[in-house]
């Protein structure tokens, strides 16, 4: 039979290498299973982050490199592997991964969330080729060209700034009057020349044979559909919790299908904790993240006690 770890942690964001870190130093048999080869969550695919204590302007890449080298200074052990599913029923917990099944006395979930995507027609079929959800993964590929951002947060605006610098044109397609970003971000916007904002809209379909070619935009106030020659799109209109499996396994979720917990990162199942942007919360940024994951082995640890 399979080793019973005290704890398993699903997933390696900033909130689950937190979490294995404290683990480590205090010395629980830890599984951090890491879906993808480098740890750092959605942070690795950030410019830059210039919110983080201590740390201002880090490349998001770097920050998820230096905090996955800190969780390998301790004995945890680490596992590429893909959650398929869980039971967190009893005092003993199975997940079951592509690379077999794991038992524990307790479970983390850290596994964050992924970008909302539009569901309009042409969306899936481009992308890849045109169409992207990451503006600094893929943006370089669009030097001097034509691009579309969809949002009006500050993901969309910092998209946006960061495809300017490189970008003929970029267009920022919101369907208010008025961006939700942070007003310092919505300053550094407006002073670029190479950026417009098509207010009122939303995109209606994204167009192109093998490429992108342009974007089908709809006026809500006025009713008028343009056709926008663009040669990528970018879309950040926020994200849902990757717990495809969790409800199923008789964990509580809100009605976006996040888990509820609370700062104590504890669930509504014995031993079953939740950390970083899975769980219910106001704001989902990467220091609040860290402060999940250190919050959740404190719950852990009385837990076990």
């Amino acid at each position: 039979m399979a080793d019973l770890y005290d704890l398993i942690i699903i997933g390696s964001g900033p909130a689950g290498m937190t979490a294995a870190i404290y683990a480590g130093r205090a010395e629980l048999k830890t599984l951090l299973l890491e879906k993808n080869p480098m740890g750092g969550g959605q942070i690795v695919n950030t410019y830059e982050v210039d919110n983080y204590p201590g740390l201002p302007g880090i490349n998001g890449f770097d920050l998820g490199t230096k905090m996955s080298e800190h969780v390998d200074r301790f004995p945890v052990e680490r596992l590429e592997a893909e959650v398929q599913g869980v039971d967190l029923a009893g005092e003993e917990k199975t997940v079951s991964t592509d690379q077999g099944e794991f038992r524990a006395r307790c479970v983390l979930i850290t596994s964050g969330n992924s970008p909302r995507k539009l569901g309009i027609p042409g969306e899936e079929e481009l992308t890849g080729m045109g169409v992207s959800y990451c503006a600094t993964c893929d943006g370089a590929f669009f030097r001097k060209r034509i691009t579309a951002v969809i949002g009006g947060g500050d993901v969309a605006v910092e998209d946006a700034i960061f495809l300017a610098r490189g970008c003929s044109k970029v267009y920022l397609v919101h369907r208010r009057d008025a961006l939700r970003a942070t007003k310092t971000l919505q300053t550094a916007l407006f002073a670029l020349e190479n950026v417009e904002v098509l207010w009122d809209s939303v995109p209606e379909s994204v167009n192109g044979t093998d490429m992108v070619e342009s974007l089908t935009v709809k006026n809500v106030k006025t009713g008028e559909v343009r056709n926008v020659d663009v040669n990528g799109v970018f879309i950040a209109v926020g994200n849902e919790p990757n717990c495809a499996f969790y409800a199923d396994a008789g964990l509580n979720t809100d009605q976006a299908g996040y888990i509820v917990a609370g700062e104590d990162c504890k669930t509504n199942l014995p031993g079953v904790f939740a950390a970083g942007d899975i769980r219910t919360k106001r704001l989902r940024q990467v220091s609040t993240a860290v402060g999940d994951g250190a919050n959740a082995i404190t719950s852990v640890l009385e837990y076990l006690i």
